[in-house]
């Protein structure tokens, strides 16, 4: 008798994938007192006001499944609470890494940022952490759910924006 089994399912790490872009700028990394670009991220989100490290590598993994999702899914609305878009203008304001993370992800092409006036209250936030599931990113419920009902989604005016 045989039996089925499960098809094993790969989650993305976010940290193996910031890592990886280290050779595209290997000068953020050296001699500036961090290990690698996921250390140097989270030591910027601490400097900048995110109190607990711990809540810092949840907010900075959940910007980069964000930013891939919104990358390999384009014209798919999507959209952030605040709390995960601390994560993704941390990434966007490290100019160097998010140009090397558009180019691996955005097929080389800038990916834009330009985020609405209004907040939008219409369930995108909960959407979109579902869409990054299904991208194969681990989800931190807690920190979709806190800001599910407040979304600071992005223009799709602006060609290839998230």
């Amino acid at each position: 008798m045989s039996t089925a089994t499960e098809p094993k399912v790969t989650i993305r790490d976010p940290r193996i994938i910031l890592n990886a872009l280290e050779t595209h700028v290997p000068h953020l990394v050296a001699d500036v007192g961090v290990t690698d670009l996921w250390e140097r991220e989270i030591a910027l989100l601490l400097r900048d006001g995110v109190a607990v490290r711990s809540l810092a590598e949840r907010i900075l993994g959940q910007g980069i499944a964000y930013l891939i999702t919104a990358m390999e899914n384009p014209g798919v609305d999507m959209g952030v609470g605040k709390t995960v878009d601390i994560g993704v203008h941390q990434l966007i304001l490290d100019t160097p890494l998010y140009f090397a993370l558009c180019d691996a992800y955005n097929g080389g092409h800038y990916k834009h940022h330009a985020p609405l006036v209004e907040r939008r209250r219409d369930g995108t936030v909960m959407r979109t952490a579902e869409l990054i599931r299904a991208n194969g990113f681990e989800v931190d419920d807690e920190l979709w759910a806190v800001d599910a009902s407040d979304c600071s989604p992005c223009d799709n005016k602006v060609p290839d924006s998230h």
